[in-house]
């Protein structure tokens, strides 16, 4: 046989070593109309921890990347899609899940509340929003990596307009102030805030106002996408 006939077959290789289980955890920020800093909680149908309210989440198929994984299992237990998603961090206590060794890649998610009616399907009793300040026990180690998602949005609101995905499309000034207030934990200067936001030029002064509300209808707003990412490569700090 010469050699430009020769077949080489794939080798089969194993391991020693057992392999952890890797899943996915997702925590979903939404702020409804009272200005309320919302997650996204699935109460448990199967074992461990039937019943209680989790994260939703689930393990990483052998033929998906880690935020396909995510995507999927968004989709499936809360009818999520096509949002603002960002991976968080990586859990791997040795103790964090009974059933065996696992460890979870846990990502953060920014949705418009107003514009996904929630679902639970797949291993999910039910999925609902709760105020991130009266949250119910949650199951495995998901207390940890809802608080470390919210330190993050906290921290990372300041230096990026994420933001702007918890609102709706057009927005007054009013709203992106009480938005950075409710996720912060503060009150902010009107005037400043105001003065800062619209010296960064990001912002579309709309032709329209506010309809329907029992108060002086204020001017609508839009956030420039594209101004930003042209403004962000000639070096432009995004500060608030």
């Amino acid at each position: 046989m010469s050699f430009s006939t020769l077949v080489f077959l794939p080798m089969s290789y194993t391991y020693k070593f057992p392999r952890p289980g890797i899943t996915i955890d997702c925590v979903v920020f939404g702020l409804d109309e009272l200005d309320s800093l919302k997650v996204i909680l699935i109460q448990r149908k199967l074992p461990p921890f039937q019943g209680q309210w989790a994260l939703p989440g689930g393990f990483v198929h052998l033929d998906e990347t880690l935020e396909e994984a995510a995507w999927r299992e968004l989709l499936e237990e809360t009818g999520i899609q096509d949002v603002f998603l960002e991976q968080l961090y990586t859990f791997s206590a040795l103790n964090r899940d009974p059933r065996d060794r696992i460890i979870t890649v846990a990502y953060y998610a920014l949705v418009n509340l107003g514009e996904y009616h929630l679902k639970a399907t797949t291993d999910a009793i039910d999925a609902a929003w709760f105020a991130i300040d009266n949250l119910p026990k949650l199951a495995f180690d998901h207390l940890e990596i809802f608080q470390t998602a919210l330190n993050r949005l906290r921290g990372k609101i300041r230096y990026e307009p994420i933001g702007f995905e918890l609102l709706p499309k057009k927005f007054t000034l009013s709203q992106i102030q009480k938005l950075y207030e409710t996720v912060l934990g503060k009150k902010l200067d009107k005037r400043n805030f105001r003065k800062k936001i619209l010296k960064m030029n990001l912002l579309l002064e709309l032709d329209e106002m506010q309809t329907d509300v029992a108060h002086r209808a204020a001017r609508l707003y839009q956030f420039d996408e594209a101004k930003y990412q042209q403004l962000k490569q000639q070096g432009f700090s995004f500060e608030l």
